[in-house]
C-alpha cells in the first residue's frame, strides 16, 4: 500500500513553505511516528511525522518551495512488513556462545595492560613468577595504602608535559550556505522596524542582591516544589506585567490611524535557536505568579529549540523581553519587535563599585535598555517605565502589592 505525506499547515495565513532539510535519505524504511523532514515558513520550523512504516520515496528536494497540503513523498508501507517478518525469524536464531578461549585472551589483555601501569624489579618479577602471582592478584591483596607507599610513588620522576599549541593552516576559503525563510523574514523586518519607526532607547540599572540572595535561600524548596530551576526571566516578565499598570502606553500599538492599548500583557521571550532567533509568547503575564511564569517559560524555550513550537505559540504578543547576558552582553539597544512598541533588554550581570548610603560597595549591577518608538511612547513613560521595573527588581516583594510601597499601603499613606 502506498501512503502519501503532506505538508502540515503551519497557521491559516500561511500557504507555502520550504523543504527546510530531509532527516531520511531516499529509499531509507521508516517506522510510524518518525520524523522525517523539516520544513521551515517565515515563522516557524515544523517536523514532519511517518504517519506509517515503510519505504520512502521523496518528491521534494531540499531548498524547494512547496504549497501547503501538498505531497512531498510517499510510503511503501508492504516494506515494512516484509522487514518485520525479517527482523522476526533473525530474533528466532539461537545465539552463539562465546567461547571460553575468547574470556581468556581478554583476561591476558587486562593483565597486560595492568603490567603496563605498574612498575615491577626484576626481584618481585621472579617472586611472583615462583609464586604464580600475576599484577592483578598482587593489587587485589593490598588491603591498605599507608605513608610508605605514598612517599614512594612521590619519589618517582615525574614525566615532563610540554604545552601544545594547536597551529591552524591558513585559509582563503569561505563557506556559503542558503537563508532559510525565517531568517529571510527576520531580515526584512528587522529593515522595516528601522525605516518605519522612530526608535529611542534609554537606559538604567538594577542592583541584583536581592533577587540573587532570594534564588539562593530558596532554590532548592523551588526546585523541589515546581520540578525546575529559578531564574530571572520570570521576575522580569512578572516585573514589566506590573509595571503596565503605570504605564499603559508602552503596552500599545500603533493601528492604522489608531492607538489601541490592549488591557492584557503578552510577553513576548526571545529565544536564539539553530534556526534564528524565535519570540514564544507568554499569554496574560499580568494574572500568573513567577512559578507559573517560569514554567511557560521553559516549556516554551524548549519547544522552540526542539523545534516543536507551534504558530500560535509565537502569534501576537504586546511586549518583548530579550536577554543578551547570557551570551555576556554588558550593554546593546534591543530593537523593537513589531507591532509592539517597546522591547527590553537585559544584560550580563557583573559585580561593580556603587555608592549606598554613602559608602562605597560592590554590588552585582546588570544594565538594562528600553527601545521604543516614539510615535506612541513619550519619554517620560519610556523612563518611568523602567525605573518602575528597576523598583520591582530591588523590591520584589512590591510585586505582591501591584507595586506598590508595602510600608505606605500599611500607614495608608
Amino acid at each position: 500500500m502506498i501512503i502519501e505525506i503532506q505538508v502540515p499547515s503551519p497557521g491559516e495565513s500561511i500557504t507555502e513553505v520550504e523543504i527546510g532539510h530531509w532527516l531520511v535519505t531516499d529509499g531509507a524504511v521508516v517506522t510510524k511516528n518518525q520524523e522525517i523532514a523539516e520544513v521551515e515558513s517565515d515563522k516557524a520550523t515544523l517536523t514532519v511525522i511517518a504517519s506509517e512504516g515503510g519505504k520512502i520515496t521523496i518528491k521534494a528536494q531540499e531548498g524547494e518551495k512547496v504549497a501547503v497540503g501538498s505531497v512531498v513523498c510517499t510510503i511503501d508501507t508492504s516494506v515494512a512488513a516484509e522487514n518485520t517478518k525479517a527482523e522476526t525469524k533473525a530474533e528466532e536464531k539461537p545465539v552463539k556462545k562465546v567461547e571460553p578461549v575468547v574470556q581468556a585472551e581478554i583476561k591476558t589483555e587486562v593483565e597486560e595492560n595492568a603490567e603496563a601501569k605498574v612498575k615491577i624489579t626484576e626481584v618481585a618479577r621472579e617472586m611472583m613468577k615462583e609464586h604464580g602471582l600475576s599484577v592483578d592478584a598482587l593489587l587485589s591483596g593490598l588491603k591498605r595504602i599507608g605513608k610508605k607507599e605514598v612517599e614512594a610513588v612521590l619519589q618517582f620522576p615525574k614525566a615532563e608535559t610540554k604545552p601544545v599549541v594547536a597551529q591552524k593552516n591558513a585559509t582563503r576559503d569561505a563557506g556559503r550556505e542558503k537563508m532559510s525563510s525565517l531568517r529571510r523574514k527576520l531580515s526584512e523586518r528587522l529593515v522595516a522596524v528601522k525605516n518605519e519607526t522612530a526608535m529611542l532607547t534609554t537606559f538604567n540599572e538594577i542592583d541584583m542582591s536581592y533577587v540573587m540572595d532570594l534564588r539562593t535561600r530558596y532554590q532548592q524548596k523551588f526546585t523541589e516544589s515546581h520540578g525546575l530551576k529559578l531564574g530571572f526571566m520570570s521576575f522580569f516578565t512578572k516585573a514589566v506585567a506590573i509595571a503596565m499598570d503605570f504605564h499603559p502606553m508602552v503596552n500599545a500599538q500603533i493601528d492604522g490611524d489608531e492607538i489601541v492599548m490592549p488591557r492584557f500583557v503578552d510577553v513576548g521571550i526571545a529565544v536564539s535557536t539553530p534556526k534564528g532567533l524565535m519570540v514564544p509568547i507568554v499569554r496574560n503575564a499580568e494574572s500568573k505568579s513567577i512559578p507559573q511564569i517560569e514554567i511557560e517559560i521553559k516549556e516554551l524555550a524548549e519547544k522552540a529549540r526542539n523545534k516543536k513550537i507551534s504558530v500560535e505559540e509565537l502569534r501576537g504578543g504586546t511586549f518583548t523581553i530579550t536577554n543578551g547576558g547570557v551570551f555576556g552582553s554588558l550593554l546593546s539597544t534591543p530593537i523593537i519587535n513589531p507591532p509592539q512598541s517597546a522591547i527590553l533588554g537585559m544584560h550580563n550581570i557583573v559585580d561593580r563599585p556603587v555608592a549606598v548610603n554613602g559608602q562605597v560597595v560592590i554590588r552585582p549591577m546588570m544594565y538594562i535598555a528600553l527601545s521604543y518608538d516614539h510615535r506612541v511612547i513619550d519619554g517620560k513613560d519610556s523612563v518611568g517605565f523602567l525605573v518602575k521595573v528597576k523598583e520591582l527588581i530591588e523590591n520584589p516583594e512590591r510585586m505582591l502589592t501591584g507595586g506598590q510601597d508595602s510600608e505606605k499601603l500599611l500607614l495608608g499613606i
